[in-house]
């Protein structure tokens, strides 16, 4: 097991560094801060941070590795029967927030957890998945997100696909305000059913479809023209972002209770949010249509 969580390690940092390289392509004006950090119980990481940008308002490419002596209570109470156990946990987060309200904001996470007690075999499993949150729909971007995501799956099993579609519809839904967080893509924990070898190679292609699908629609979306009306509704939504990344996102719930660095965490957090008490859109505008065309869940492959 040693060897591999050091491909595992090898592999999330090239990730990280092929993630950067493919959102600055899009960010000639702005350059990425490389903050290297380390966490006195045990492990770092490396935080690249984009802010500014003409294109990207804020975008965060992390990578982790940490460890300790114990879960934390987010873990456990998930998987009890490993309470007490030593863990290793790393990943590679990336969350991008575009300026223009016509690029979708996105999110990607791969992460391993490897937790282990002295005679007894290790217990092991991946986690991840991409999700696209949207604030003026685009019927073409949704079906080339999920087209992709789909075709990422194919090769590991038919099955996969539908279930962490379906997986990431129920996780990415914010059940204080009834309505989802955004159009999906895929959602999956606790994944080891298959070889580490193929496990790790699905993540591989997980992570290559992020990329595949997402610049296409940054490069389309970018230069669109919008109002001052189209940027406040993008300021509005992006306080559900926030609202879901602070009560239910299990990353953010690890890295806190964890230990983790704060400010890393939090990076997926934008810039600029806005909350309007008690507003709705008006019926037939286009920001109407965001919840009636786009959020509802539905099968966009």
């Amino acid at each position: 097991m040693k060897n591999f969580i050091e491909e595992v390690q090898n592999y999330l940092k090239s990730l990280q560094n092929q993630i950067c390289d493919s959102i600055q392509a899009h960010e000639p004006s702005v350059q990425f801060i490389t903050d290297a950090w380390q966490r006195k119980e045990g492990g770092g990481g490396i935080s690249r941070v984009l802010e500014g940008g003409s294109v990207i308002e804020k975008g965060g490419v992390n990578f982790s590795h940490v460890m300790g002596a114990s879960l934390p209570a987010s873990s456990t109470a998930i998987r009890p029967e490993l309470a007490g156990r030593s863990f290793q946990a790393m990943g590679v987060s990336v969350v991008i927030h575009p300026r223009n309200p016509f690029v979708p904001t996105s999110h990607f996470n791969v992460r391993f957890f490897v937790a282990e007690a002295p005679n007894q075999a290790p217990v092991w499993w991946f986690g991840g998945g991409f999700d696209l949150t949207p604030y003026y729909g685009f019927t073409e971007d949704c079906v080339l997100w999920h087209q992709t995501a789909q075709a990422a799956c194919k090769p590991f099993g038919e099955h996969f696909y539908p279930r962490f579609k379906a997986w990431c519809d129920e996780y990415f839904y914010l059940r204080h305000r009834n309505e989802a967080r955004g159009i999906g893509g895929l959602f999956f924990d606790d994944f080891n059913e298959l070889s580490p070898e193929q496990s790790l190679d699905f993540i591989k292609s997980v992570g290559n479809a992020y990329q595949t699908a997402y610049s296409p629609i940054i490069e389309k979306r970018k230069n669109l023209a919008y109002s001052d009306k189209h940027r406040e509704f993008q300021l509005y939504r992006r306080g559900r972002y926030v609202e879901f990344n602070l009560l239910y996102d299990r990353g953010t719930l690890f890295g806190l209770q964890s230990g983790g660095r704060t400010e890393s965490i939090l990076m997926s957090l934008p810039s600029v949010v806005h909350w309007n008490y008690n507003w709705k859109p008006e019926p037939g505008s286009e920001e109407s249509k965001l919840y009636s065309d786009f959020l509802p869940a539905k099968d966009w492959a």
